[in-house]
């Protein structure tokens, strides 16, 4: 799991220092072009970095080991850190819808057309960072690091945004002069819609709701191999952090002696954790199967 660790932590610094220089790059070719757009994208921008940062905080937090305290690990403050991170999109998205509507109200020049080129390359440089982003958090099973992925999405699609509302604007002319405007206002409502796809799954992690199918087809198919298993009864499973908790019911026969249903058991643990590395835990309860009992 350090592997993992390690790449969700580089991945995280290439957010941060990457929305540094972009944030920069939109604010000062909105202020000298005259776009709002481009203004609010550079808002949001400068909340990713913060985002990001806590995104960091949490996965190092989170990957810490289990210690007295914490038995189970620390993995939830990832989840946890998946909350805020979208609750950063709501902020940015509200800053956006608002700034969007006082320029909307407020007449302006048109924005300058060198604007355009600006978008067009942060449009690709920030898709780029999004499928670079959620390739590392599927690599990594880290939801906080999937959240800062959809961070460059939104980014993503406020850019081009504003990209279709300055086109607007310099190629219409006079009267057209708020269409980047419209174009933020339109795109926070994107960045809304995508806070929630982060949040549900985040609220389903921290609720330990079910849902990992191909997860717990993979551990009966595993624990079928298993010598002494004879089937599995219940298996439940929970995310956290970067890793999973397993509760399984396994049956032997019933007729064996405790020692070797024990030592059943833990085999069938440590071949399940090799099998998927992820799994952090196994908890196994043993049921007998067609047993004899002398009264």
């Amino acid at each position: 799991m350090t592997s993992n660790k390690n790449k969700a932590i580089k991945a995280t610094y290439l957010s941060i220092f990457g929305n540094i220089a972009l944030a920069l790059i939109k604010g000062v070719a909105g202020y000298f072009g005259n776009s709002y757009a481009l203004i609010a994208d550079a808002i949001e921008s400068t909340t990713d970095v913060f985002s990001s940062i806590l995104v960091l905080f949490g996965i190092k937090y989170a990957t810490k080991p289990a210690d007295s305290n914490h038995p189970y690990g620390h993995g939830r403050a990832e989840t946890l850190v998946t909350f805020a991170v979208v609750g950063f999109l709501l902020i940015s998205a509200t800053i956006i819808a608002y700034e969007s509507i006082h320029n909307i109200i407020t007449p302006h020049k048109t924005p300058e057309k060198f604007t355009l080129y600006v978008l067009a390359v942060i449009v690709l440089i920030k898709e780029i960072f999004y499928r670079i982003i959620v390739k590392k958090s599927n690599e990594t099973n880290s939801s906080s690091l999937k959240a800062d992925a959809w961070h460059h999405r939104s980014d993503a699609i406020t850019s081009l945004m504003a990209f279709i509302g300055i086109a607007i604007a310099i190629y219409f002319g006079p009267g057209y002069e708020t269409a980047d405007d419209w174009a933020a206002l339109l795109a926070s409502g994107f960045i809304i819609y995508n806070a929630y796809l982060i949040f549900r799954p985040a609220l389903g992690e921290i609720l330990d709701e079910h849902l990992y199918d191909d997860l717990i087809v993979k551990i009966r198919e595993i624990a079928i191999t298993v010598d002494g298993v004879i089937a599995t009864e219940k298996c439940f499973v929970r995310k956290t952090g970067m890793t999973y908790l397993v509760d399984l019911h396994l049956m032997v026969d019933g007729n064996l002696k405790v020692a070797k249903g024990h030592e059943i058991a833990h085999q069938l643990k440590d071949v399940i954790q090799k099998e998927i590395p992820e799994i952090a835990d196994v908890l196994i309860h043993v049921e007998p199967n067609g047993c004899s009992v002398e009264l």
